[in-house]
């Protein structure tokens, strides 16, 4: 994947000791000289790697840093965040740019998100997706714009959205679940709703990727029944029950929004962020060793193996969000089961990081050590399918709890490298 082989760290250094008698200028070009010459050999290797960090804005969880600030303020916000970026080596940023039905563009279909100015509905004064994919490029950052499918609001009152969202002027598109409201994944005309809003931003701006997180059906939520039953009975017709109806919907969005992307940007790349565990082997045979409480199969209705097989996706980034030899799901088994999963096919794997983790007093004791995450990268370059990581979130990146991310940077990031294209 990304260290330096060997032979270029040697001849790399031969070339600095020689030159140790030169101008400081002399070096600067030597070094960089070194680092083209090593680029290039990552390309024509294949050995370009992901280098990535998510940057969430669900509740100005990493940005803008709360909202109601001037626009100024949240441009300085982000080209810091985008500054980060390119100091710890990575080279692909995936900004949340539909939290919950809204826009961080000027949308003809949804309203302005409330992370921005602190009113749903409120234009920001500035164009907040546009400026991040033309900030991100010129600093050699792809931007992948992350979308949440079906999410309308982490509250239960529609009366609290803006008058004009579409979840008011269509009740009947709208679920509520476990305090909060979902657009109902069953219904044809909301699909296409949430592909037509996604394919808006994808034919206005220059982003690299479209990006799905783990959220499709919702998290179960003890005592709490997702009520889809007339959606199912007005089309659920031919399937063995509503489990099987529910991942074909799923399907069908995974599927539609694939081919739209391409169709409309065919230079952009589009994948998922599951959650790590597809089924456990108790339960299917074909699923990971590990004793997970939610598989994705079974709880969100995201056969994300199938799509995976099924080559709807240019890439899947799992989110591993647990230490090696953590018992009900450990990464060391999550990393050689997607493995095998993508092996054969044109779906490239990349690992999603929990470096939120790490430091945590309330995590597990490997957590608290700054080399978890190194010994991630290190397990995972043993892995010809694994192609890079993705580090959870933003914040962290550039908080750097317990050192992790230096760690991460000095053990495998000697210098940038190009993502896998």
């Amino acid at each position: 994947m990304g260290p330096l082989s060997r032979r270029a760290f040697t001849v790399a250094g031969l070339s600095l000791l020689t030159a140790g008698a030169a101008a400081p200028r002399r070096r600067e070009e030597a070094r960089g000289e070194g680092r083209e010459e090593e680029r290039e050999r990552e390309r024509e290797d294949g050995t370009e790697e992901m280098r990535g960090m998510w940057l969430a804005t669900v509740a100005n969880r990493d940005w803008p840093s709360r909202p109601g600030l001037t626009a100024a303020t949240q441009r300085a916000e982000l080209r810091a965040h985008l500054d980060m970026a390119v100091r710890r080596r990575l080279n692909t940023v995936f900004l949340q740019v539909r939290p919950a039905a809204d826009a961080l563009w000027p949308s003809p279909y949804e309203p302005w998100s409330q992370c921005l100015t602190g009113t749903q509905g409120k234009n920001p004064g500035w164009d907040p997706l546009g400026t991040a994919v033309e900030e991100a490029h010129a600093r050699g950052l792809e931007l992948h714009a992350w979308f949440n499918p079906f999410r309308v609001a982490n509250h239960a009152d529609p009366k609290r959205l803006t008058a004009t969202h579409p979840a008011r002027k269509h009740p009947d598109w709208v679920v509520s679940y476990g305090g909060k409201l979902y657009y109902d994944p069953g219904l044809p005309q909301v699909r296409a709703f949430v592909e037509k809003a996604i394919l808006d931003a994808v034919r206005r701006y220059a982003v690299d990727g479209v990006h799905f997180d783990d959220y499709f059906y919702p998290y179960p939520v003890k005592g709490h029944t997702f009520d889809d039953a007339k959606t199912y009975a007005a089309h659920g017709g031919g399937f063995r029950d509503r489990a099987a109806w529910r991942r074909h919907n799923i399907d069908l969005l995974i599927r539609e929004t694939g081919a739209q992307v391409r169709r409309a940007r065919p230079e952009a790349r589009f994948g998922v962020s599951p959650f790590g565990v597809w089924r456990n082997a108790a339960k299917d045979s074909r699923g990971s060793d590990t004793r997970a409480g939610v598989q994705t199969y079974d709880d969100l209705y995201a056969d994300t193996r199938g799509w995976v097989r099924s080559g709807w996706l240019d890439y899947i980034c799992p989110q591993l969000y647990w230490n090696i030899g953590f018992a009900a799901a450990d990464y060391a088994e999550l990393v050689d089961w997607w493995a095998k999963v993508t092996e054969g096919t044109a779906v490239r794997l990349y690992l999603g990081e929990a470096l939120y983790k790490a430091g945590d007093p309330a995590q597990p004791a490997p957590w608290r050590d700054p080399a978890e995450l190194s010994r991630h990268l290190a397990l995972a370059a043993s892995y010809p399918q694994a192609r890079g990581h993705v580090f959870f979130a933003a914040k962290e990146v550039a908080a750097d709890p317990v050192g992790a991310m230096t760690r991460v940077v000095a053990d495998h990031y000697p210098w940038p490298v190009d993502p896998p294209r």
